[in-house]
């Protein structure tokens, strides 16, 4: 198995002032070469320090931070200048110089780097063809939308062909065709370059879209990790519970179910859809064959990593016995919820 080529062991980052202030909080995680690895945390989590931490914008406080085989942890402002070539980085609002045209933005890191005029110039056309803007080449930023900005931050990033990309909230400014377009740019980088993606963001639909594993901030700490599709189906943390709930909005809500059960006859049951447990036409033969009648009123589902993901809320209507062989029998699906009629529609009637 390859070694990770991003390793936080016990990391720590503390800004001193009148208040020490603990932005990253005893981290230990591993990247895995070729992943794309999403962190996300609400404003003030950590999650922009610790991407500033693998290139050395930062310094780490105490713990041990490995990045590609360089100990970052140890290293002086002067080794590091010889190692930041190999971590690209994309930003939330592109930083392009408005008095270079987009060749020679993309061109700028390689003048630092003393490659030679021919050199790049055959390095930007390159780029630019691979991010869809040679026609853009003799351009100025004002002259882009806030989508072709990125994409010239995105080829201004890969220009000296590193091995890590870190992007900071980099489609929070787009709307989200746009985002989307962005995205699947970030996607052909990795697929087709071998870029390991580090994206910090504090949208889960863009962690649903493009990662490959995700890790939850709070206060500095590492909350949860693990695989997309897990993370939205079992999420455990309570601050993974919100993201996973504000991005999904497939359970309704206590006013929602009140008018729901006002209107439909039966329990309200819902039953998470998760592609380890039952398909559809396994529920639906669970609860005829107990000699019930489910209607589906609520719900939603979506594609997590090619695998279906969401909930399904029934009015159930049948014998009590029937509802709860069923309800026992669709416990492998975990977290099968029945709510309180009457508290709901008691919940309706008050003024």
């Amino acid at each position: 198995m390859a070694e990770p080529i991003i390793a936080f062991d016990g990391v720590h980052k503390v800004f001193d002032g009148s208040l020490a202030v603990h932005a990253v909080d005893d981290v230990t995680l591993d990247i895995d070469p070729g992943e794309i690895f999403g962190v996300i945390g609400f404003s003030g989590a950590g999650k922009s320090t610790l991407v500033r931490l693998i290139n050395g914008l930062e310094p780490v406080s105490s713990g041990r931070l490995v990045v590609d085989g360089h100990e970052v942890s140890a290293m002086t402002e002067k080794q590091l200048r010889a190692v930041r070539p190999d971590i690209g980085m994309i930003f939330q609002q592109f930083n392009l110089f408005g008095s270079k045209t987009i060749a020679e933005n993309v061109a700028y890191p390689l003048r630092l780097a003393k490659w030679s005029k021919e050199r790049r110039a055959a390095r930007v056309a390159e780029l630019l063809a691979f991010v869809g803007l040679t026609e853009k080449a003799d351009a100025y930023p004002s002259q882009l939308s806030g989508g072709q900005k990125q994409r010239v931050g995105i080829a201004r990033a890969l220009a000296t062909n590193p091995k890590i990309l870190l992007a900071d909230e980099c489609t929070s400014a787009l709307d989200p065709q746009t985002t989307r377009e962005v995205l699947d740019v970030l996607r052909r980088v990795n697929a087709e370059l071998g870029v390991t993606i580090v994206l910090i963001t504090h949208e889960m639909d863009v962690v649903r879209y493009l990662c490959d594993r995700v890790l939850i901030m709070e206060n500095g700490r590492a909350v949860e990790i693990g695989d997309v599709y897990s993370i939205f189906a079992r999420p455990t943390a309570p601050v993974t519970q919100r993201f996973v709930a504000a991005t999904m909005r497939d359970k309704p809500t206590d006013g929602a179910l009140g008018r729901l059960a006002a209107s439909h006859p039966g329990r309200l049951i819902t039953v998470p859809i998760v592609d380890d447990a039952h398909t559809d036409a396994e529920r639906s033969s669970v609860f005829a064959r107990h000699g019930l009648e489910a209607r589906v009123i609520y719900g939603g589902i979506i594609e997590i990593a090619e695998r279906p993901y969401g909930s399904l809320t029934y009015a159930v209507t049948g014998p009590d016995a029937g509802v709860a062989a069923a309800l026992a029998e669709l416990a492998g699906s975990g977290g099968v919820t029945e709510h309180d009629r009457d508290a709901l529609v008691a919940g309706q009637e008050r003024p």
